[in-house]
């Protein structure tokens, strides 16, 4: 199940980059729903969770808003718009996982993979910034925000 869920985060990024770049194109024809159909077609055998895919694409853009002004302080150096597009999309991928779906994937699993993402498609350094990003992300959105609960109750 586990190598069914990686390709499941695999066609989730794939769907989400290209959905992107042909919004960012002005292509009027972009349809998440086609894409992501599209994409699923090509492994429909080796992916029995589609609901799962479905889901990390749909709530990555749902929170996109979120997403992106969480990210912004955590790599301030790095305007989100000088992001390369996948490493971009793999941080919210991330991110959508830690912090809306942490009771389904633990934290380290949810880096791990972006890292492994980031490993596969992205450039020779995007690995280590997805990984320091996501591993701030961790400390100071999920940790403090658990920490904070903890005193409260």
């Amino acid at each position: 199940m586990a190598s069914n869920r990686h390709l499941g985060r695999i066609v989730a990024l794939q769907t989400l980059y290209e959905y992107e770049f042909r919004v960012h194109a002005d292509d009027k024809s972009a349809s998440v729903d086609d894409i992501l159909h599209r994409n699923l077609e090509r492994y429909e055998q080796e992916i029995e969770d589609t609901e799962f895919v479905d889901e990390l694409v749909k709530g990555v853009l749902e929170h996109q808003d979120d997403l992106d002004n969480q990210i912004r302080p955590l790599a301030p150096e790095w305007p989100l718009e000088q992001i390369a597009r996948i490493d971009r999309n793999i941080l919210r991928l991330g991110l959508y996982e830690l912090l809306y779906r942490g009771q389904q994937v633990p934290p380290k699993v949810a880096i791990n993979e972006a890292v492994e993402l980031a490993k596969a498609f992205g450039s020779d350094n995007s690995s280590k910034f997805i990984n320091g990003v996501l591993g701030t992300a961790f400390r100071t959105l999920v940790e403090e925000a658990s920490n904070a609960d903890a005193k409260v109750q």
